[in-house]
This record gives C-alpha cells, sequence and structure tokens, in this order.
C-alpha cells in the first residue's frame, strides 16, 4: 500500500521530476536572445550620444586679425600643476596671462608671479558667491582682451590649440567649451575611467545638434567679451556650483550658441596628481551635482549603458564562480558564454571611448568592474553629500549646496 502523502516504494519521498533536457535548453536560448538584446541596446547607446565627438581643431592657420586673447586663470593651491599651464602659455599669442589667487595655502602666487603672469588675490568671496566663480569673475574684470580663454590651473595647451580654439569660435561663435584630454599617470588614476566616460556620454553635447540643456565643461572656456556680458557673465552664476553647466544656461537664455570639443592633443589635463583622497574629493563635488543638471534623454541612455556594465560584471563573474566551484548555478541567468562574449564587447567599446578621452591604461578597460566599482562608491559618497546632506568640501572649503541658485534665479 502506498502510503499517504504520495511515497514511493520503500516510503520514501516520489523521485524529483527534472524538465526534459529540451526545454531546459529552450528556456536558456531565450534567455541567452534576450541578454543578447538588451545588451545590445547598451552598446549602441555611446553611438548616439557621442557620435559628433568632434575634437579641437589642429594644425589651424594663427589668427592674424588681431584678436586680443586675454587667459584667466583661477587657482587655489595649484604650485604643483599651474607651471605647466604657464609654460605652454609662454609662446602663445595672448594679450596676457592673469592668475587670480583664490585664497592658496602655498605658493601659488609666487609660482605664478616668476613666471610672468599677473597675479591677483581673489580675497574673501562676498556672500553667495562659490570661490572660482569670484576668481573668474575678478580677473574677467581686469583683463583687457576682447576674447577671454578661462583655463583650468591644470590644464596645458599644445603650441597650435589656441589657433584652434578661436577657428572653432570663428565657425560657431557664442560659448566653445572643452573637455581636456585626461592625462592619467597613476595607478589610482585609472579610477577616473568611467567618471570621464559619464561626463561625456551624460552631456548630451555630442549627438548631432544642439542639447534641450545646454551644457559646458569648465576647464576650458573661450568666447569674446562681448557675449560674455550679453550672458551675464559669472556674476550670473556666482552661486552655483556647476558653474560651467549654469554659464553654459546663461548663454543659451541670451540667444547665444554653446559648443563642445574634446581637447585631443591640443588640450590635456591631469587632475587630481596629489593622490587618491583627493580624486574621491574632486569627483564627489562634482558627479552626483552634474547628473542632476543633465538632459534627462542623455541621463537615461547613460544610466543603462551603465546599468549593462553592472550587468555584464556580476553575471560573468557569478558564471565563473559557478564554473569554478560547481555551485550558485541557481543564481546565474544566461550561458557563461553570453556573459563572456559580452564582457569582451563592452571592455573593447570601453577602450575606445577611453582613448579619445584620456591615456587610461589596458587593464582599465579590460577590468572594468575595478573601476566601474569606484564610480558607484564615490557617486553614492556624492548623492549622500549633494542630495541629502547639501554641501562638500574642496581643497579645504566648504561648499554649502543649499544656497545655490541658477543663472535664472540671479540674472
Amino acid at each position: 500500500m502506498v502510503a499517504a502523502g504520495g511515497a514511493g516504494p520503500g516510503g520514501g519521498a516520489p523521485p524529483r521530476r527534472h524538465a526534459p533536457a529540451g526545454d531546459q535548453a529552450g528556456r536558456h536560448g531565450v534567455t541567452d536572445l534576450l541578454i543578447v538584446l538588451v545588451l545590445l541596446v547598451a552598446a549602441a547607446v555611446p553611438l548616439w550620444l557621442l557620435r559628433d565627438l568632434r575634437t579641437v581643431p589642429q594644425g589651424a592657420a594663427r589668427t592674424t586679425d588681431g584678436t586680443r586673447v586675454s587667459v584667466v586663470v583661477p587657482a587655489r593651491d595649484e604650485e604643483q600643476t599651474l607651471p605647466g599651464l604657464l609654460r605652454s602659455l609662454r609662446d602663445l599669442a595672448v594679450a596676457e596671462v592673469i592668475v587670480v589667487d583664490d585664497a592658496s595655502r602655498d605658493a601659488t602666487a609666487t609660482v605664478a608671479h616668476e613666471a610672468g603672469a599677473l597675479v591677483l588675490p581673489a580675497g574673501v568671496p562676498p556672500d553667495g558667491w562659490t570661490g572660482k566663480a569670484w576668481a573668474c569673475h575678478t580677473g574677467s574684470g581686469a583683463a583687457t582682451g576682447d576674447v577671454l580663454l578661462f583655463l583650468d590651473a591644470d590644464t596645458v595647451l599644445a603650441p597650435d590649440a589656441l589657433d584652434g580654439l578661436l577657428q572653432l569660435h570663428a565657425d560657431r561663435g557664442g560659448l566653445v567649451s572643452v573637455q581636456p584630454f585626461h592625462r592619467v599617470l597613476r595607478p589610482y588614476e585609472q579610477l577616473s575611467a568611467y567618471f570621464n566616460v559619464v561626463a561625456l556620454m551624460a552631456s548630451g553635447a555630442f549627438i548631432g545638434r544642439p542639447p534641450s540643456t545646454p551644457m559646458a565643461f569648465g576647464p576650458c572656456l573661450l568666447t569674446s567679451r562681448t557675449d560674455y556680458d550679453l550672458a551675464g557673465g559669472h556674476e550670473a552664476v556666482r552661486g552655483a556650483i556647476l558653474d560651467d553647466v549654469r554659464l553654459a544656461e546663461a548663454y543659451d537664455r541670451a540667444g547665444l550658441p554653446v559648443t563642445c570639443a574634446v581637447g585631443a592633443r591640443s588640450v590635456t589635463m591631469r587632475s587630481y596628481p596629489g593622490g587618491l583622497s583627493q580624486l574621491v574629493s574632486g569627483w564627489t563635488k562634482n558627479i552626483a551635482s552634474g547628473a542632476s543638471a543633465a538632459g534627462t534623454r542623455a541621463s537615461l541612455a547613460a544610466v543603462l549603458w551603465i546599468c549593462a556594465h553592472h550587468a555584464v560584471a556580476v553575471g560573468a563573474l557569478l558564471g565563473l564562480l559557478a564554473a569554478l566551484t560547481g555551485r550558485g548555478d541557481g543564481w546565474t541567468v544566461g550561458s557563461p558564454l553570453v556573459w563572456t562574449l559580452a564582457w569582451v564587447g563592452l571592455a573593447w567599446q570601453l577602450r575606445g571611448i577611453l582613448r579619445r578621452a584620456g591615456s587610461f591604461r589596458w587593464w582599465t578597460w579590460a577590468l572594468f568592474p575595478l573601476p566601474l566599482l569606484a564610480f558607484d562608491l564615490v557617486f553614492a559618497r556624492s548623492a549622500a553629500l549633494t542630495v541629502v546632506r547639501r554641501s562638500v568640501s574642496w581643497r579645504g572649503r566648504p561648499v554649502d549646496l543649499r544656497h545655490e541658485r541658477s543663472a535664472e534665479e540671479v540674472g
């Protein structure tokens, strides 16, 4: 007699029924197909967001129209980076180089003076002003040129960079903004990889038409004095931590175009050479605020791309764990072959983008989960400080985001 409950012979539990092998293979095939389709959509995101990734023109003819270019460099604790910029400006046809010393605690002013630059002390920013906006405002007020070139202290210009910038401005007008080619030297600097790529993609500045939300990159900005005054200058963005983005909005409101480019070999920079803590602080200050200021469609597309990288990293690593230990089959979705091919494909695509953004090493894209994890951690920290605490710190100076105002509010 069979015992109640359906026990088989000998009173044991009934044998577990397994789905036919054909059914399992069919389900795995459908899952793999869905994974491949989602990843293909994600891989197409950079093709859309970066399809017009223009660079500063190289080999442009030297300007002979009598244009006077004033270079304004806001500088706070930049004694290590400033010499490289000032050396690169020495042989360029600029009318003057103005270094605005933003209450530096090192020898920034001495270094600038010895290099022949005009050094202006910024003093304490007035209420409602950020330090950088006030320094740029101070420098622009002293400038005598009819074209203003604002440069961060960690940028370096190639011999033909100024001619290329002026040509781009002559073709487009308004505000010309350049994201410099990022020179990364030490291993920890490689962790900036995803920050650089996401900044380019989420900006929406390279989709081949004017973005719905105008964007600009702060390290290199060129404009005529007339357009700068018409847009309201840095006074229009005096309380903004993202002064570059808000300045782009001010130009757009004034009916002036904003053109973005990448630096290639013409305009380069080395950000955060002071160590890992400086890198974390710098990206903490910018990344979450930048994400909130970017256009919706470009931001969502960039998020999809980042999510695809997370999915591939987790899927491939779980598949590898299951293959090595013989356990974890219940955790994995999709076949190991699909995840392996996806890893190779996304890593190779990341390689191509990083080659345009900076001098990143091979392991940065081959082992992309490492810089991806750094991006996650710093973004979470940035979001906590900017969204919840509403305060960040940069170069020993607190920045209170509760009083940040857009160009429209202060204009």
